[in-house]
């Protein structure tokens, strides 16, 4: 009887001695992006969902925009992995800020499970550049990019960058799919 009163307790204090051996933050030296490599079919649903409804709203607003922001000359794939993962970023924060906007009810519950998805793609590609390339600067490709990101916030209306981020997620999805496979992709 002893010994089995024993061996759950000796158990704890082996999980606790362990555990203070190795601190949680020692678990986390690497940074994992895999979860993005196969996205799940229920949130490119969401986010096509969401792209329909936002295009028949476009339809009866008649907004104009003459943006090219997702119209590069390059290929995501040409990239470094740290320039992948800093442009990719930088969709993401304009596609949260974008989707975070005031909008009608029926559209803002449409948005709901794509902007989660994304804040949390965004936050997790944050982790990863703070752990892996820090001080990481741009090559000339994307900071030529980030300069137009950063004029097109000052110059276009944010009518025009909403539907520019909403009708392109699916390649900043896939921006972010090439990202996690951290290797040539297409």
């Amino acid at each position: 009887m002893l010994c089995l009163s024993f061996t759950p307790l000796l158990a704890l204090v082996l999980g606790a001695s362990l555990g203070a051996a190795f601190p949680h933050d020692a678990l986390k030296k690497s940074c994992s992006l895999s979860k993005y490599q196969f996205l799940v079919p229920h949130e490119l649903k969401a986010v096509q969902k969401m792209k329909e409804q936002f295009e028949d709203i476009m339809l009866l607003s008649d907004r104009k925009c003459n943006t090219r922001l997702f119209h590069r000359k390059w290929n995501t794939a040409e990239l470094s992995v740290p320039d992948r993962v800093m442009l990719v970023e930088a969709e993401l924060d304009l596609a949260t800020a974008m989707l975070g906007l005031p909008t009608a009810p029926r559209f803002a519950e449409t948005r709901q499970r794509p902007l989660t998805f994304l804040t949390q793609a965004r936050e997790d590609l944050r982790g990863c550049m703070a752990m892996e390339a820090p001080s990481h600067q741009p090559s000339g490709k994307l900071r030529h990019w980030l300069q137009k990101l950063q004029t097109a916030k000052k110059t276009e209306t944010v009518g025009c960058l909403e539907a520019t981020t909403i009708l392109h997620l699916f390649q900043v999805l896939n921006d972010l799919r090439c990202t996690a496979l951290r290797e040539q992709c297409t």
